[in-house]
């Protein structure tokens, strides 16, 4: 894997300024981006961290945020050549307002997707789909308030699970199917991907009969199955995360 490590600046008042770089490490990918203010200006992916330690130690930046369930972030904090440096952890100060009952136990990519919905729709009631190796429903009402939503094993889990827990069920990979499965895989296929979409709409129907002008945004590895499958109106951000991030880095930054 190859990525370019060249270091954006601009120029003001004769003065250098770099950009400000978040990274999200995540339980499969890690991810960064270079921001100039909101404006999204480059992504990263790294294969492991060794990759990710060696590009961030070719550049410097002005402000940074980690935000990782795998990697320490104090750790991959201490790569990072940047004027002020932020931990997305329970205790950072956040553009929303936490609602959640078990704050400590609140996942950050959870914080970072509901950070970035309110950056795409403020003042809107909006419910993220973030559909990656679970599928996590995170809710923000319009006054910036986010309550919590729900948690559920994603695409490859569920054929893994099936796969794990049983004697004689293979490990299916995934693709759209009919409904009416006539092989014991595509009965397997239709079980998991016809099912998952049927889930999906059931939250989006429940949410919409509470909040009718609910804006839904998709992100995560497997929201372009979702986005091709769901009826409109949906709205897909696969960088929401990595937005989300920011405005939370920004609103530090600023404090």
């Amino acid at each position: 894997m190859q990525v370019s490590t060249q270091l954006v600046t601009c120029s003001l008042k004769n003065a250098t300024y770099a950009m400000n770089i978040v990274i999200d490490c995540g339980n499969t990918k890690i991810k960064a981006a270079t921001f100039f203010g909101d404006r999204l200006e480059k992504k990263y992916s790294f294969d492991n961290k060794e990759r990710l330690q060696s590009f961030l130690g070719e550049n410097s930046y002005i402000n940074s945020i980690v935000s990782s369930v795998s990697i320490p972030s104090d750790e991959i904090s201490s790569w990072i050549q940047a004027e002020k440096k932020f931990l997305l952890t329970p205790q950072v100060p956040l553009p929303i307002k936490v609602l959640y009952k078990t704050p400590n136990s609140l996942g950050v990519d959870r914080v970072a997707s509901a950070c970035g919905a309110i950056g795409f729709f403020p003042n809107a009631d909006c419910l993220v789909i973030d559909s990656g190796t679970c599928v996590n429903y995170e809710f923000v009402d319009r006054h910036s308030n986010y309550w919590g939503g729900a948690i559920s094993p994603g695409i490859a889990m569920r054929f893994e699970a099936m796969h794990t827990f049983t004697k004689r069920l293979p490990l299916v990979s995934a693709a759209t199917e009919k409904l009416i499965g006539d092989t014991t895989e595509s009965c397997m296929r239709s079980g998991v991907m016809n099912g998952i979409l049927m889930e999906v709409e059931g939250f989006i129907n429940s949410y919409r009969l509470k909040y009718p002008e609910l804006r839904v945004i998709l992100c995560g590895g497997d929201y372009t199955f979702f986005e091709n499958n769901l009826k409109p109106p949906i709205f897909a951000a696969p960088d929401l995360v990595l937005s989300g991030l920011n405005r939370i880095l920004l609103h530090n930054a600023a404090l």
